[in-house]
Order: structure tokens, then sequence, then C-alpha cells
């Protein structure tokens, strides 16, 4: 994962992006749980949604970074 991204000309930080994009993700994912009523095994639903944002950041974040030995 690279630190920055310009995207015309505006340096923003790759972190803010997967975090976007895992928000809109995690918004996907809990309408699919809602419609398929996994919600109600679960006790306090704001929890699961912050704990499943976290995982998807966290995945992203993992796919995101180069393979391969680091460069000197």
């Amino acid at each position: 994962m690279t630190g920055e991204i310009s995207i015309a000309g505006v340096y923003v930080p790759a972190l803010l992006l997967l975090a976007l994009l895992a928000l809109i993700l995690t918004g996907f994912v809990t309408r699919l749980l809602a419609l398929l009523s996994a919600y109600r095994f679960v006790a306090y639903r704001p929890l699961v949604d912050i704990t499943l944002f976290v995982f998807l950041l966290g995945l992203l974040v993992l796919l995101s970074a180069p393979y391969g030995p680091p460069t000197p």
C-alpha cells in the first residue's frame, strides 16, 4: 500500500480511499444480512456493523499491500 494517491493533483491518503471503499462494502453487506434476517441471531447490531467495517478495512489493506520483499 502506498502512502498517498494523486487525484487531479491533490494527494489523498490511501487509507482514506480504502476506508471509503470499506464503508460502501459494509453498506452492501449489512443490507444483505438484513435481507437474509441474519441480524436476529445477533445481540447488538451496531457492534456487528462496526466489526464488519473494521474487518473489511483490514482485508482491503492486506490485499492492497505489495507482495515480495521490501526494496531498499
